[in-house]
């Protein structure tokens, strides 16, 4: 039972902000306690303290709602992201900090990348639990409208934290484009793998028998990336610029 007083309708367009930032609060806060598979729309409700139908006056699905969050773990991600390398890039020797870790033996160099990469997004849970459904089903109960408002801020941040990895790791467009990608999919993939906090990675935990399900996500994220890193910069894998 809903022991909260109902919220009256916002009229104001900063009412209406306040509200929608309310309901996207409650969103969070749910899905990073139970995961977003397992929230529903009357949840969040519930966790508002709002029926159901007058919040149906703000976001038409549950869908809508997380797609919302993910346009802005897109936006925050790739801010942070973006600072870390260049602080990478300020601590390189030299004035072309990339030249300094472009060679395909510097070791440290590109698994402290990758490890930058992986640390940043398994530091962030809901994130990467938005990452996996996003494609999956936040994109499917949701207007064209909303779709292609999502699509333009996460291929924009994408974008921008490509050519921020671009510069300090010596790759070019497209090697650099392609290790985000992987890095954002395997971080969505393996966080489902991982499930942390539940009764499966207890289970996991708990029986020698399944001890090969049990999932550390940042160093394995790491690892893939470091040696994709180093693929690219030993010339194994040359992409054609397009």
């Amino acid at each position: 039972m809903v022991s909260r007083s109902q919220p009256t309708r916002a009229r104001s367009p900063e009412a209406k902000r306040a509200r929608e930032a309310a309901i996207l609060d409650a969103a969070a806060r749910l899905a990073t306690a139970n995961g977003i598979r397992s929230v529903t729309l009357t949840d969040i409700a519930a966790e508002v303290g709002m029926h159901k139908s007058a919040m149906l006056r703000y976001f038409e699905t549950r869908e809508e709602i997380y797609l919302r969050l993910a346009a802005a773990g897109w936006e925050e991600w790739s801010r942070a992201v973006r600072e870390q390398l260049a602080d990478v890039a300020s601590d390189a020797d030299g004035n072309h900090p990339a030249d300094a870790l472009s060679g395909p033996d510097q070791a440290p160099g590109r698994h402290a990348i990758a490890g930058l990469l992986a640390e940043s997004l398994v530091a962030r849970p809901l994130f990467c639990d938005l990452l996996a459904h996003t494609p999956m089903n936040l994109e499917r109960n949701v207007s064209l409208d909303n779709v292609r408002s999502f699509k333009l801020t996460a291929l924009a941040e994408f974008a921008a934290v490509s050519e921020a990895l671009r510069r300090v790791a010596a790759l070019n467009p497209a090697q650099a484009g392609n290790v985000v990608a992987t890095a954002t999919a395997m971080a969505g993939a393996l966080w489902q793998m991982a499930a942390p906090g539940t009764e499966l990675r207890r289970l996991y935990e708990s029986d020698p028998d399944l001890a090969h399900a049990v999932v550390d996500v940042a160093p394995r994220l790491t690892d893939i990336l470091s040696a994709l890193i180093l693929g690219y910069r030993a010339g194994g894998h040359k992409i054609p610029r397009r």
